[in-house]
């Protein structure tokens, strides 16, 4: 398993996590090879928090590194928009955290694990491990996620329907009670 990463990781370094890659000095992210869109702050906190991985990285940490001192902004509603963007790009959800771990009122843990490899290597995600499969694990991983995620809601549904169906039928049955004694 990745062991986890200094916070002074070269910006050099690819960082591998699940199916992305996260190229700081080509300033990208990759999911499975394509493109994933982020904006300038959104990626540098992802970058951030994946060199961090397994660590609480504090709001006053990410504070430090993606505003200056002379930038006056809503910063917690800042820090929240950017973390917000970060999940999006990696279809990440903070209710059950693939990726990105809120720490309540501290900050937030980095949970995947990550590998960091110098961008001319082509290395494996884990010594002995096939990439493919690491890919393909975390994909599967995400379409449990999605599927549950989708269960959940036809559940819902059903369960709305069989509410109003018996009170559809509560009703018809005190209709024809009253029908009968009158």
């Amino acid at each position: 398993m990745a062991k986890p990463l200094e916070h002074d990781v070269s910006n050099q370094t690819i960082l591998r996590f699940g199916v992305f890659e996260l190229d700081y000095s080509g300033n990208r992210l990759l999911k499975n090879g394509r493109t994933v869109k982020l904006q300038p702050q959104p990626f540098k906190l992802l970058f951030l928090l994946a060199c961090r991985s397994g660590q609480l990285v504090t709001r006053d940490d990410i504070r430090a590194a993606l505003w200056t001192g002379d930038t006056y902004v809503d910063f917690d509603q800042g820090v929240n928009f950017t973390i917000k963007q970060v999940r999006e790009a990696l279809d990440d959800d903070a209710d059950r955290p693939l990726y990105i771990q809120t720490v309540p009122k501290r900050g937030y843990r980095f949970v995947a694990p990550v590998d960091s490899v110098p961008p001319q290597e082509d290395a494996v995600f884990w010594p002995g491990t096939d990439p493919s499969l690491h890919k393909a694990l975390w994909a599967n991983i995400a379409e449990l996620r999605v599927a549950e995620t989708r269960r959940s809601e036809r559940d819902g549904k059903i369960k709305t329907a069989l509410a109003a169906l018996s009170i559809a039928l509560a009703i018809a049955v005190l209709t024809l009670i009253y029908v009968l004694v009158r």
